[in-house]
């Protein structure tokens, strides 16, 4: 994969030598707090950067790691379509860039992949990435109830969202 570059942030392909800053980011109580995982971070960033199904891509604000954003292919014909995951350091939260990142791998998987749907699956309740996404042109599709297990041990709904290639906000 390319490099692909945002109006301000750079998709690139992730490297070992990137998950120790990642898992340092997923490991910040506010990204924790979103995203499932075990103990291991940093072997769990690394499985995902073996598994041939996930594209990882770190996302840079000028030369600095602000997070990962990953992919992954339904190749079916009759059901084609992509997932975007995304996760940012909280340092970074509140200025675009989470925005810039999707926008940029949706363009990218819209013009170059030729996918005409892309899905996201948010908590339900994180309304920052749900603005997030709708910025983008996403829209919801309907609550998954019970979706994903919290750090509590509890069941959490999640929000799922997706975009049509001619409904992205370029």
């Amino acid at each position: 994969m390319t490099v692909l570059q945002g109006a301000t942030v750079t998709l690139r392909p992730t490297l070992p030598d990137d998950v120790p800053a990642l898992a340092a980011i997923r490991a910040t109580p506010e990204v924790r707090a979103r995203w499932r995982g075990g103990d291991d971070l940093a072997a769990e960033i690394a499985a995902d950067l073996q598994d041939p199904d996930t594209r990882c891509l770190t996302v840079e604000d000028g030369r600095r790691i602000i997070g990962m954003i990953q992919w992954h292919a339904e190749e079916d014909p009759d059901y084609r379509h992509a997932g975007i995951d995304l996760f940012l350091d909280p340092a970074a939260h509140g200025r675009g860039l989470g925005t810039d990142a999707v926008r940029t791998l949706a363009c990218h998987l819209i013009d170059v992949h030729g996918h005409h749907r892309l899905t996201i699956d948010p908590a339900a309740d994180n309304t920052a990435a749900i603005r997030c996404y709708s910025k983008v042109g996403f829209r919801p599709v309907g609550i998954m109830r019970r979706y994903e297990r919290g750090l509590d041990g509890s069941w959490h709904d999640g929000l799922l969202m997706d975009l049509l290639a001619d409904e992205v906000v370029r």
